[in-house]
């Protein structure tokens, strides 16, 4: 074993100093949230007491009646392949759901539903199959870091574009149009927004909407925080269509339902885009976890336990928003007023991600620098957190905050 001077990187091995990352990933970063979280846990591990709003999962069990959906499917055998796309009463669950929304002449089918592990992998597998080389694709910004990557992956550009603090960070029609170029052959729409929490009115996604079918843009629109609002249910865009031929919506149950660990996520795509990402499914992951797909179907089907425990989680995330807002209205600190997702987006008043390092450091706090989402003078402050330790979190940074 070679002896390491401590404070100094370990000595490389022979086979690390003979690897090259590719030409698919030398660009690729690391996923600075999930980066976050394990810092924070490797200090815990070293005996120190951090609070965590960084983290971005709701902080409560999945509900008892969809473990018990996955104990009955390992109980009766489903514990083999699937088809890549998915079981056909989750395609189904999936289909008729979206339908409740969608009024447009080409009812959503089951042959238009691809089960994928997590909206994480949906999003992926929609990027590779719709972009690539020359292709730009128009990202409101901030917004979820790993957008930014999946478009690289696929080898085409991802074009940021920044919205305003008078409408919390969201972008306009006209935004989007004026950073659009000849080569520009989509958009990823948030709403819930990660990290902002902001949502966009039905009147703007409408508007924005209309624009892509006017340029024939693909518009992904991921909805995986559509459940957790604070006031009147967010628009998806199936609501405000008439017709799918250029439209992706990315779902999952992670979110509303708690169930991050489960890897369930679902695109809802045209025939020919769904039949692609299946093929491609195919020959990366194969079918995601039966157990967990059973278990959704549950999630899905049994409404009446699905809406008392979303309720339940929001009512409680509502309060936590209320009290970490309070604090910052009160200090006169510039934020986003989230009204939906479970993210406060703060104004770090210079260096996020200088601000962050000192949070974690020195007041055992960690949230997410906001360069990680192309706003670096912001962090992302998450309160899926007992409230106890939201309220101290953000005292501390409020803390921070004045003397920075």
């Amino acid at each position: 074993m070679t002896a390491t001077v401590p404070g100094t990187s370990p000595a490389r091995t022979p086979a690390e100093a003979a690897f090259t990352p590719s030409a698919n990933i030398v660009e690729l970063r690391e996923s600075a949230t999930i980066a976050v979280s394990a810092r924070a846990r490797a200090l815990r591990a070293a005996g120190r007491t951090i609070l965590d709003l960084g983290a971005g999962e709701p902080d409560f069990d999945t509900p008892r009646f969809i473990r018990a959906a996955a104990e009955r499917a390992i109980d009766s055998g489903a514990t083999h392949y699937t088809a890549t796309e998915g079981i056909l009463s989750l395609r189904e669950a999936i289909a008729a759901e979206a339908n409740d929304r969608y009024r447009g002449s080409d009812p959503i089918t089951p042959a238009d539903v691809v089960v994928s592990n997590g909206s994480k992998q949906s999003l992926f597998n929609a990027c590779f199959a719709l972009f690539g080389a020359g292709d730009e694709v128009l990202i409101p910004t901030p917004s979820w870091t790993s957008y930014y990557e999946m478009v690289g992956l696929a080898r085409a550009t991802a074009v940021p574009v920044f919205g305003t603090r008078a409408r919390g960070l969201k972008v306009t029609a006209a935004e989007l149009a004026a950073s659009a170029t000849p080569r520009t052959r989509g958009l990823i729409l948030n709403s819930p927004c990660n990290p902002t929490g902001s949502v966009y009115t039905a009147a703007e996604l409408r508007e924005i909407l209309s624009l892509a079918a006017t340029r024939g843009w693909w518009v992904l629109s991921d909805e995986i925080y559509i459940r957790i609002v604070y006031g009147a249910p967010a628009a998806s865009a199936l609501d405000l269509v008439h017709t799918r031929d250029r439209l992706i919506v990315i779902n999952g149950v992670a979110k509303a339902y708690a169930m991050t660990g489960w890897r369930i996520g679902w695109a809802i795509a045209p025939r020919a885009v769904a039949a692609a990402m299946t093929a491609l499914q195919s020959h990366t992951t194969s079918n995601a976890s039966s157990i967990s797909q059973h278990a959704t179907v549950a999630a899905l089907q049994e409404r009446d336990a699905a809406e008392a425990a979303i309720a339940h989680m929001v009512g409680h995330f509502r309060a936590r928003r209320d009290a970490a807002t309070a604090l910052l209205d009160a200090a006169e600190i510039p934020h986003v007023r989230p009204d939906g997702a479970f993210y406060l987006y703060v104004d770090a008043g210079g260096d996020g991600a200088a601000f962050a390092t000192r949070l974690l450091d020195r007041y055992g706090v960690a949230v997410v620098p906001g360069a990680a989402f192309y706003t670096p003078d912001w962090v992302r402050v998450s309160y899926a957190a007992p409230i106890e330790s939201v309220v101290e979190g953000v005292t501390r940074l409020v803390e921070v905050r004045r003397g920075a």
